[in-house]
């Protein structure tokens, strides 16, 4: 059989499989190293006031440290491991993103000076950027199609608790110790590094192995353990249905993301993140310190966060039931409807708005990022499909670092209000912008992708 038949049966067997057809404890194994990430993006908000005090640092550098280095990092992880991840395969790059994470954040805990700190947050980074990227790669490219954006969901709900119980953490350590914020970092290495051992049982995508590495037999080993998994869960399997596939010339995988049709969709989703995370990084790194400002106790500043965390897994279990059943672009545009709302609420500024407003923005949150993640993922090829995220993700965080510095500028040049609802509006355009983009729901990663 000529290579592009063996391409186009693997390709066909894999979207056969109605259902997971791994080991369930897998997308906990990918939900570990979720949950990480996840706690590293709270807990250096939850620090740096600590590390401040600590360290004289100033509240300029104290922001570039806890916001800006950490995102430099981030998007250069994004790309570079995003494209060795096309290139040599995603296994190998998932456990490269948990080592630099597990190193970095140790790191983090044991920084005794600000180089030090700003090193191990620039590590740190590195290894959060490419691992966000890889993972949404990773599940979309094993889910099956009707199911695919519940699955990765279904990875994003351990993650996300991350997020949720990291403020508590906080609360508990770093008002109370000196060296609080340390054991909060600490904690997130321990987690980290049991991610890494964990994942060493990981198999490398069937999709990647015929598509870009050709290796067909490596491709079809996977596919049988797929298949036979699945076969335990479902009496059979329907007859494979090849589709068309393009066997191209083996080219740089960037090269691809700027032809048609996928110059335009990196366009309209760079500038949909980029709204986006000007929201998102600010809300989560800036909040508790505003609110401190504007005259609440730091516990209690954290304890209005905390309380509000409770909204992530509840937002990421409601796209576990709906991120397939409605077209995924406005599935987007609903969560940032709910964004919209819960800032606005939150910049009344009076105790109860205060606590719905947080509710709800995490609640948003929890329903946006992952199924915005699937959805960023699958609108670029297999051969590319890490690189295009890499790019999409890496230069919508730009947008990421003007809000966290521009959103104390704004609440104090103009008020707490304005800030606040300015965020509101920024994560509500992203939604607009989203209904630009393909459909994606139920349909083939070949399909989404032509």
């Amino acid at each position: 059989m000529a290579q592009e038949e063996e391409i186009k049966m693997i390709i066909a067997r894999a979207n056969r499989i109605p259902v997971w057809s791994l080991p369930y404890t897998y997308l906990a194994i990918i939900g570990i190293g979720y949950f990480f990430t996840f706690y590293d993006i709270s807990d250096i908000g939850l620090a740096m006031p600590a590390i401040d005090a600590q360290f004289h640092i100033g509240s300029s550098l104290s922001l570039f440290l806890a916001l800006s280095v950490g995102l430099i990092g981030y998007a250069i992880g994004s790309y570079v491991i995003g494209t060795v991840a096309d290139i040599y395969g995603r296994y190998r790059s998932m456990i490269l993103t948990m080592a630099l994470t597990a190193v970095g954040s140790l790191g983090d805990a044991l920084s005794f000076n600000v180089p030090e700190l700003a090193v191990f947050r620039f590590i740190t980074g590195l290894g959060l950027g490419a691992d966000l990227n890889l993972v949404s790669s990773y599940v979309s490219e094993f889910a099956p199609p009707g199911v695919r954006g519940r699955i990765t969901v279904y990875t994003f709900i351990v993650g996300i608790l991350g997020q949720a119980i990291t403020p508590f953490i906080g609360l508990v350590l770093v008002p109370v110790y000196y060296n609080g914020w340390r054991y909060l970092f600490g904690i997130g290495a321990v987690i980290a590094f049991i991610a890494l051992l964990l994942r060493f049982e990981l198999p490398e995508s069937p999709r990647w192995l015929a598509a870009k590495a050709r290796d067909i037999a490596g491709a079809k080993k996977v596919l049988e353990m797929m298949e036979s998994t699945a076969l335990r869960r479902v009496k059979s399997l329907p007859e494979p249905k090849p589709e068309e596939v393009t066997l191209e010339e083996q080219k740089f995988p960037t090269l691809y993301v700027f032809r048609r049709p996928y110059s335009v969709r990196l366009a309209i989703l760079v500038v949909m993140w980029f709204f986006w995370y000007i929201g998102n990084y600010a809300f989560l790194g800036d909040a508790e310190t505003i609110l401190a400002s504007a005259g609440f106790p730091v516990a209690s500043s954290i304890r209005y966060i905390a309380v509000g965390a409770v909204g992530y897994p509840v937002g990421a279990a409601i796209m576990a039931f709906t991120a397939d059943r409605y077209e995924r672009k406005f599935v987007i545009f609903a969560d940032t409807v709910v964004w919209f709302i819960g800032l606005f609420l939150f910049s009344i500024k009076t105790g109860l708005f205060i606590y719905l407003g947080s509710f709800l923005a995490a609640l948003a949150l929890g329903m946006y990022l992952q199924v915005a993640y699937t959805y960023t993922a699958e609108s670029y090829p297999t051969r590319a499909r890490t690189s295009g995220f890499a790019l999409t993700d890496g230069i919508g965080h730009a947008g990421g670092a003007f809000g966290a510095i521009f959103l104390p500028i704004l609440v104090a040049s103009f008020s707490f209000a304005f800030g606040f609802r300015f965020i509101a509006v920024t994560g509500l355009i992203a939604g607009i912008i989203a209904l630009l983009g393909p459909r994606s729901s139920r349909k083939t990663l070949e399909a989404v992708s032509a």
